[in-house]
């Protein structure tokens, strides 16, 4: 990330960066250290979902970072925040919401009822809204982006690591992924090293997943939309390799 992200904010012109970043303490959770140097390597909103809490840290700042979101359907009592607005340059604001999908995860407050609800309290300030949508059943993420195709400008998908091949914009002008993929090793099984997560299937044993550390890959996706109506005029995928940085470097 802090080696690429910024390259990539001047190429592509980009006005502001969203993260899922609930693994990024060394694979899990959160620490306000790491909080620290993604945001300084240049992303503008952190994202998460059912991992936020595996690192105990992450309640030193979650309730006074309004940059860093957790799923907004969790129960109220949970500290943090749920959406953001955040303002872009020339008076165009942002919005983003963060849910947590119900599918084969623990329970949470329907996501559906929680988007449209976080929707209507932003759409008062801009109609310029970002949903990820953290979950495990690719028919769930689908569902929530046709649900709300002409609601938001877009719905993303995390969890699942995998960046999928399904980018879009739908009939109501909502950018739509099931999954916009994973800044991370690519020679792993979901980023952590092969061998041990082979040996627990094979076996059903306790094994210990470390983090891989081969192929690591910036993935993601680039989304442009009408500050005006709010709706996507496109989308599509990013991935590019830590070695590509000399070329990047050198390319007008």
């Amino acid at each position: 990330m802090r080696e690429l992200l910024p390259l990539l904010r001047k190429r592509h012109s980009v006005d502001l960066v969203i993260a899922n970043a609930e693994n990024a303490a060394g694979g899990s959770g959160l620490t306000p250290d790491t909080v620290s140097e993604l945001i300084s390597s240049g992303v503008q909103v952190l994202t998460s979902g059912d991992h936020i809490w595996k690192n105990k840290a992450v309640y030193e700042i979650i309730g006074r970072e309004e940059r860093l979101l957790r799923p907004a359907n969790y129960p109220a009592e949970v500290p943090g925040r749920g959406s953001v607005v955040v303002a872009i340059g020339s008076g165009v604001r942002v919005g983003v919401i963060n849910l947590l999908g119900r599918v084969f995860m623990k329970p949470a407050e329907c996501p559906f009822a929680v988007a449209v609800r976080e929707r209507d309290a932003i759409r008062a300030e801009t109609p310029l809204i970002v949903v990820d949508i953290h979950a495990e059943a690719t028919s769930e993420k689908i569902a929530m982006g046709r649900y709300l195709d002409g609601k938001v400008t877009a719905v993303l998908g995390t969890h699942t690591h995998v960046q999928t091949a399904d980018e879009q914009i739908f009939p109501g002008g909502t950018a739509y992924i099931t999954d916009v993929g994973m800044t991370g090793p690519t020679v792993s099984i979901l980023g952590r090293e092969i061998d041990p997560v082979v040996r627990h299937f094979l076996t059903q044993m306790p094994e210990r997943f470390d983090v891989a550390s081969e192929g690591v890959e910036f993935q993601g996706v680039l989304m442009r939309a009408d500050e005006q109506t709010g709706r996507a005029v496109g989308i599509e995928r990013i991935r590019e390799k830590l070695e590509d940085k000399y070329q990047m470097t050198n390319t007008k």
